[in-house]
């Protein structure tokens, strides 16, 4: 377990600037005229609506993304009664949490107040700030009275997360430890050891869930909860049981079939889980120490399925599992309140997605790569960019159905692909791309199929229906990797280009290249001894109608790829080069970046062919091209070196197409900044236009811009390369891509494949 030290925890809280949130304005403010909007007098007009119609508070202010934590501090994590002003870094915390899973802004309030009656006061005088009140770190059983009083006189979602957080996310996990375990929860004897805000709402849900209350025994400090005490409040008086044989934690767990722990840590002992039913479940969710470790849990009996509250374990118990996506859901409607039929849709949300294939991103952080639905994985991770949709999703949808929503959601597709957008996991760009890929799948050859990204990327892009994948490998080591991986190569080709049968296809191959470069100086011998190597063999698959895309690039150097490219495929007609582009998908729109990776330093003929075909790529992806010819300088400031090599191409471009919107040379924050740009260089072909497509004057420039964007974590997300100019559709990855780049590309070859044979068929 990473140990996290006073030192190294006070330093972060601390840094540069104190604190782990801001506040950030949504809305233009450097000019007078913003100013004048966004206060007086232009701020009373959005007034003037609020106060004719509360509701339109959702809609000129930041209410409906509004969650205020509200804490007294009287239960702060494990550190009890603690005040509300030492509270504070933990509400901050849950801030950032909200804002980072959910997209969600809060302010965190500290109330100073013990008393329920006038704490309730005191939230409900701010409460019309707010589109939601998460209440935190309140103790037992003050919490329960604050909690039923502000739902009940409040219009907006109220959760005390410390209860139903910690319910909903276990709720999930109780019914997949169930189907793991092949029990009936109609039948499940439970054992809840704690009886404080967070046990009796799990027990709540668990019985909505479909436990019989009459198989539950719930443990306080005292013991076995039954009837016959008297020191019993009404919530724990619920779940008294009139059974007289049971005192003692000891005695309630023999033959129990689930053990969930909300108490404290190392009260249960091996000897108590050898004491319990077959494939026993155990919760032990007390943090940060278990009623049990996880590994003397195991080490008691081999059948045991474990979850705690610890991520360190597998199946962890965490409360951003939940709440975040609770709160959009609810906040998505402009719900009034977070109502039961809201909780169980979740519950069912968080359960259904443990059983779907795990997204790489999830294996990439736990660094696991054979998650499946089974005792070792029963929850999601925290992580899962998929919980936002599903969760948040079901939550909304609940909230439609039993009439708490103010404003219902009626395309519930668009709804989930603006849930994607909103953290950044998708953008309407490539689900366009997948999109038009999976309408006309082709064949796509992968040449690194060994390599676990590569194949996880194929297999993924076959379920997607963008291609029908080829990977190039031993079928037997492929296979072997495939069932560590646990990936599903059923449908999926598998060609040993070094294999005796496939000596046919080396032959025709290399007979066909080399007739082509004949005149190269190359053989029938020479070309042969290539077709054993992975892109020849690949490349040549394309260009002789046995595939009609290529995918390659993840273990070969840029310089040999190209030189192979070159020789088997060869450069489009009209064109004494090819080139690549990078598509940044930004919030502000797609820009496209040229040439990233092949031409490291063109001159103005080179340039020109970049510049002629980014265009053509930018009208591939259905878009119109606006493009700057970047440089150090401006429109002829400098007249030697890389300027003088654009500004000749520019004048080129121009004199060819001249309807082409192209200008340059000129420098970077010119082309991205119209009113700059127009108002200092009023003549250029780009006036009152937003550039789109940027062709720099060497690779160096064009690498490092988009790779500077990508290591500073930029919101852009990064596609490509992407190839042009090959007569074929070979396109090529790095090291660094991850699957879903690799799926990207993929997606690009795929429409590149196909758009090929219409151009051949009109022929």
């Amino acid at each position: 377990m990473l140990k996290i030290t006073k030192e190294a925890a006070l330093a972060y809280h601390e840094g540069e600037r104190p604190g782990k949130i801001e506040v950030k304005p949504t809305k233009p403010y450097r000019t007078q005229t913003d100013l004048s909007l966004a206060y007086s007098p232009g701020v009373a007009y959005p007034c003037l609506e609020i106060q004719n119609n509360e509701n339109d508070a959702y809609k000129y202010t930041n209410k409906g993304n509004l969650v205020a934590v509200i804490s007294n501090g009287t239960a702060v994590l494990g550190l009890g009664d603690i005040g509300a002003m030492s509270g504070k870094p933990v509400m901050e915390g849950k801030g950032l949490l909200f804002k980072i899973y959910g997209g969600i802004d809060v302010f965190d309030i500290e109330v100073n107040e013990k008393d329920p009656v006038k704490f309730c006061e005191t939230v409900e005088r701010i409460a019309p700030s707010f589109g939601g009140i998460n209440l935190e770190d309140i103790k037992a059983p003050e919490c329960f009275y604050i909690e039923e009083r502000l739902k009940k006189n409040l219009d907006i979602p109220v959760m005390h997360d410390d209860q139903h957080g910690t319910a909903i996310i276990s709720a999930a996990g109780l019914k997949n430890a169930l189907e793991v375990a092949g029990k009936d929860i109609k039948k499940a004897k439970l054992v809840i050891n704690g009886a404080g805000a967070a046990a009796i709402s799990c027990t709540k849900l668990y019985v909505a869930l479909g436990v019989k209350k009459e198989n539950i025994l719930m443990l306080d400090s005292h013991g076995v909860i039954t009837t016959d005490r008297t020191d019993l409040n009404p919530e724990k008086a619920i779940f008294a049981t009139n059974r007289k044989d049971v005192h003692t934690l000891e005695e309630a767990l023999k033959d129990a079939d689930v053990f969930v722990g909300l108490s404290r840590g190392n009260i249960l002992s091996k000897d108590m889980i050898r004491s319990m039913a077959s494939n026993p479940i155990v919760f032990a969710l007390a943090n940060p120490v278990p009623e049990i470790s996880y590994e003397d849990a195991l080490d008691s009996r081999p059948d045991v399925i474990m979850s705690t509250g610890r991520s360190d374990y597998p199946n962890q118990i965490n409360n951003v599992i939940g709440f975040p996506y609770i709160f959009r859901g609810a906040l998505d409607v402009h719900a009034k309140a977070i109502n039961e039929e809201m909780k169980m849709a979740a519950v069912h949300a968080i359960a259904d997605l443990a059983k779907q294939p795990i997204p790489d991103v999830v294996n990439e952080v736990y660094h696991i790569n054979d998650l499946s639905f089974g005792p070792k994985y029963f929850i999601p991770k925290p992580i899962d960019p998929r919980l936002i949709t599903a969760v948040s999703a079901a939550v909304a949808k609940a909230a439609v159905e039993s009439g708490v929503a103010r404003t219902p959601i009626k395309d519930w597709d668009k709804y989930k692909e603006n849930l994607k957008q909103l953290l950044g996991q998708e953008s309407k760009f490539t689900r366009t791309l997948h999109a038009t890929a999976a309408r006309h799948p082709q064949r796509i050859v992968f040449a690194e199929g060994g390599h676990p990204t590569m194949m996880k990327a194929a297999v993924q892009a076959k379920q997607e229906g963008i291609c029908f994948p080829i990977l190039l490998g031993n079928p037997d080591r492929l296979n072997r990797l495939a069932n560590r991986l646990k990936l599903d190569l059923t449908g999926i080709k598998i060609i040993d280009m070094r294999a005796d049968k496939e000596q046919g296809k080396r032959a025709k191959f290399a007979k066909h290249m080399s007739e082509k470069l004949e005149r190269q100086g190359y053989t029938f011998e020479e070309a042969y001894d290539k077709m054993y190597e992975r892109n020849y063999f690949g490349m040549s698959m394309v260009e002789n109608g046995d595939a009609d895309g290529f995918i390659t690039g993840l273990y070969t150097k840029y310089s040999n790829t190209i030189k192979v490219a070159k020789e088997v495929i060869g450069i489009r007609p009209g064109f004494k080069t090819f080139a690549t582009m990078h598509i940044l998908d930004t919030k502000k729109g797609i820009y496209y970046i040229s040439d990233t990776l092949i031409n490291r330093h063109p001159d103005e003929n080179v340039l020109y062919d970049i510049a002629r075909l980014s265009a053509d790529a930018v009208r591939f992806f259905n878009d119109k091209p606006v493009m700057a010819m970047i440089s150090y300088s401006n429109f002829g400031t400098d007249t030697i070196g890389s300027p003088q090599k654009v500004h000749a191409a520019v004048e080129k471009m121009q004199q060819e197409f001249p309807d082409l919107a192209v200008d340059g040379e000129m420098q970077v924050n010119f082309a991205m900044d119209k009113k700059l740009r127009d108002d200092k260089y009023p003549f250029t072909r780009l006036k009152g236009k937003n550039v789109n497509t940027l062709i720099f004057s060497n690779m160096s420039s064009a690498n490092g811009s988009y790779k500077l964007l990508q290591a500073l974590n930029s919101d852009a997300e990064i596609i490509g390369p992407i190839q042009m100019g090959l007569k074929k559709p070979i396109h090529f990855t790095d090291f660094e891509c991850s699957v879903r780049d690799i799926v990207n590309i993929t997606a690009v070859a795929a429409i590149d494949a196909y758009v090929e044979k219409i151009k051949n068929s009109k022929k």
